[in-house]
């Protein structure tokens, strides 16, 4: 079974975000809170040195960027695929697991990457704040 298979995932996933964010903000220390494995890092793009030539910041700024492994890199929805995969969360992985749910979620990541600053001026405060108090064990 597919929730069976996500328990001998071994390989690390490190999630480039905007640190700048609050929707961003809000979902990484969600994630950070469900990191039970140590099987997600998490790097702000802001804190990369310019000349760090394992990302474009400039499209990871558009759309999600993570690295699979040491090498592998990833963008959009299947950043939160993996992501999700590595955590304690089976009710998310279980609808990940379903092409459908994937599909769909794929086509709403494109139209909320493009308007993702916008939307995070409007919930992004009040989730984070919410996330927040929900999981201060998650805080940097």
């Amino acid at each position: 079974m597919y929730l069976d298979s996500l328990k001998n995932i071994s390989s690390k996933l490190t999630i480039y975000y905007d640190g700048k964010c609050p929707l961003c903000l809000a979902e990484i220390h969600f994630l950070k809170h469900h990191n039970q494995k140590k099987l997600l890092d998490f790097v702000s793009l802001q804190a990369l040195d310019s000349t760090d030539h394992q990302i474009n910041c400039e499209l990871a700024f558009k759309t999600i960027h993570a690295r699979l492994g040491e090498k592998k890199m990833i963008t959009g929805p299947d950043v939160f695929f993996e992501a999700y995969k590595r955590t304690d969360l089976k009710v998310i992985n279980l609808l990940f697991s379903f092409r459908l749910f994937r599909f769909f979620y794929a086509k709403f990541y494109l139209i909320f990457a493009k308007y993702r600053h916008n939307i995070s001026k409007i919930i992004g405060p009040s989730l984070l704040n919410f996330v927040q108090r929900k999981y201060p064990d998650a805080m940097e």
